[in-house]
């Protein structure tokens, strides 16, 4: 008995009509021999309505608020717990709808169950001998995404996003030959269709690829999802939700590395906005600055990328630059500030209006001439790079946000990826 994961995201469960929809799609992928489990995503716009329910009811303000203190993360799980559970349930009525054998399972009746990071929690453990008996009797199992069960038997939830690492845990759980995600779009791109119309869909792309792509800015796939595809070598199918059974939707394939016989120097391009450069001049030049000055970052929980260090004018000084994301540089700054008299910073600067913009792709690791491609393109358009960092997949430059655009165009064209 062999055995699919299916997960459809929020827009694809967005109404009765579009769970209608999906049902039909459940229905086309049952057949002798196989059992199916389809993992659910809140209907769109469902989770943020929570949310801001759950922050009204703790005294916080809505929308954009910061995330509710310790003391509330408990039950504000159980409130925003509750959007996919409804799904599970609309969905297993639309399939019964049309004959498929179907029912709801919640993340206790599983269990899937989870460490106890209320908000933030991670998969441990699921349980499969109920539910694999159940699909493999031939009624599909659905199952909430984004939340678990913790130690103490209370609701958690994974996180933003978090119904695609369920998808992919019960994927691994239950040995599936696949998990496949459902979404807005019909694969992963070379890059935003948006700004390049030249994109291209991908037929496979390996996991390094993809797990650089989603965290570096591509929003197909959400990073822990493919972290954990990648650990546990589940094959992960993305395509789109909006097709009808029977029509051409072959998606893209996220597979290891060695089921990719044509392997491109560079697969695709990626950006993001979401970026802040921030500048310590003046730093004291000796042993320990670097790690007291990135311990402090590291406890207050912000995630650092590209970091240069070059000498200042001063002797014995250095200038020190790094990158986080825009909505941490405050925080970055309250950091380095509580160490600033330890570390002889003279002056803190900010810049906001950056861009990070990459290329990726596993060929890099025996082709040359990778990095000379990428800085001629952008020197060709006039476009400055602010700092740079690598890996043996990729190379990311900051550049100014006002030419973002610019320079994903140029570098998708430079490295021959637009179609023909």
């Amino acid at each position: 008995m062999s055995r699919l994961v299916m997960k459809f995201g929020g827009t694809s469960v967005g109404d009765v009509e579009r769970i209608a929809r999906a049902a039909r799609l459940v229905a086309a992928e049952r057949k002798p021999g196989r059992g199916l489990a389809v993992v659910v995503s809140a209907m769109s716009g469902e989770t943020d309505r929570l949310v801001s329910l759950a922050r009204g009811a703790a005294g916080e303000a809505g929308n954009g608020a910061p995330p509710p203190a310790d003391d509330f993360n408990d039950e504000y799980d159980v409130v925003v717990a509750a959007g996919e559970q409804v799904t599970t349930g609309l969905l297993a009525l639309a399939l019964r709808r049309i004959g498929v054998p179907a029912r709801s399972w919640q993340n206790w009746q599983v269990p899937i169950r989870t460490d106890d990071a209320h908000s933030k929690a991670r998969v441990a453990d699921i349980e499969t001998t109920e539910i694999g008996r159940a699909i493999d009797a031939g009624e599909v199992a659905i199952v909430p995404g984004f939340q678990g069960v913790s130690g103490a038997g209370r609701v958690t939830t994974l996180g933003r996003g978090g119904s695609d690492t369920s998808a992919v845990a019960l994927a691994a759980a239950l040995k599936a030959e696949r998990c496949d995600i459902y979404t807005d779009v019909d694969g992963v791109y070379t890059t935003d269709p948006r700004i390049v119309a030249k994109a291209r869909r991908l037929e496979k792309i390996s996991y390094e690829e993809m797990l650089e792509m989603a965290s570096l800015g591509a929003k197909v796939l959400q990073t822990r999802s493919v972290e954990l595809a990648f650990a546990q070598r589940v094959p992960v199918r993305v395509l789109s939700s909006f097709v009808e059974p029977g029509a051409h939707n072959p998606g893209t394939l996220v597979c290891s590395e060695e089921e990719i016989v044509e392997k491109q120097v560079v697969s695709g391009v990626a950006y993001s906005r979401d970026e802040a450069k921030v500048t310590l001049l003046g730093v004291e030049d000796h042993p320990g600055v670097a790690a007291e000055i990135f311990a402090r970052l590291a406890d207050a929980n912000i995630n650092v990328d590209m970091i240069v260090q070059a000498e200042a004018r001063q002797p014995g000084r250095q200038n020190m630059v790094f990158t986080c994301p825009d909505r941490d540089a405050g925080r970055a700054v309250d950091a380095i500030d509580k160490v600033r008299e330890k570390i002889g910073v003279e002056d803190i600067h900010v810049r906001r209006d950056v861009a990070k913009v990459s290329v990726i792709g596993i060929g890099m690791k025996s082709q040359v001439g990778v990095a000379k491609t990428m800085f001629a393109a952008l020197a060709q358009k006039g476009v400055n790079i602010e700092a740079i960092a690598t890996s043996e997949i990729k190379i990311s430059v900051l550049i100014d946000a006002a030419y973002t655009e610019l320079a994903v165009r140029a570098l998708h064209t430079a490295y021959g990826l637009d179609a023909a």
